[in-house]
């Protein structure tokens, strides 16, 4: 059975909308777009690879998937080698104009359609594409959550955790990765079961 990546940048106060340019995602009038551009440094750009490396099928959005498509078949360099190539799903209530080749909608329930790319695909990545993460975190269906962390907080927009999250367990997979910016790559694994609770005062 396949596994499922969610990559997000975000903020301290764990803010990932429209990390990378300001006509990215503006609604709400969210007026921060961009946020990552002055922190992207070359360390991050080698882990965002390095995590990309094996992948084999792309499940995004709508909004993200319009972004995309409309970026990197016009691009020339390895992340675009690599887009370009593999199948790409689409999770949308709508009918979107999936002009990017080897598109796919994704079909009427988000969650039975991404059950069954588990078992067409090794290694499945969610980037942006935060109404559906948190599809992926309400019905468990992630493998991976890795989170590239910026020292900034902006205050507003869209968060990584919003409305989505329901007790789970994780487990931090690998030690923390830095940037000369400050950024730090979190990678973490779901684990079985809820999280414990108990009494620190008996202690």
């Amino acid at each position: 059975m396949g596994s499922i990546h969610v990559d997000l940048f975000t903020t301290l106060d764990l803010v990932a909308q429209a990390p990378g340019g300001p006509e990215e995602d503006p609604a709400g009038g969210f007026a921060f777009g961009g946020w990552q551009a002055p922190l992207f440094d070359e360390v991050t750009g080698e882990q965002v690879m390095a995590g990309m490396r094996g992948m084999d099928a792309l499940l995004l959005g709508r909004r993200t998937y319009e972004i995309f498509a409309g970026h990197w078949p016009q691009r020339d360099n390895e992340i675009a080698t690599l887009f370009n190539r593999i199948p790409k799903y689409v999770a949308s209530r709508g009918k979107p104009d999936l002009t990017w080749a080897g598109s796919t909608p994704l079909g009427p329930d988000p969650a039975d359609g991404i059950r069954a790319l588990r078992d067409r695909h090794e290694k499945i990545h969610v980037i942006g594409s935060l109404d559906l993460v948190q599809t992926l975190l309400r019905e468990r269906l992630f493998d991976r959550l890795n989170l590239w962390l910026y020292p900034i907080t902006l205050g507003t927009g869209k968060k990584v955790f919003d409305g989505g999250a329901v007790p789970a367990n994780l487990e931090l997979l690998d030690a923390p990765a830095v940037s000369p910016s400050g950024a730090v790559l979190l990678r973490y694994g779901l684990r079985p079961g809820t999280p414990a609770t108990g009494d620190m005062a008996a202690e």
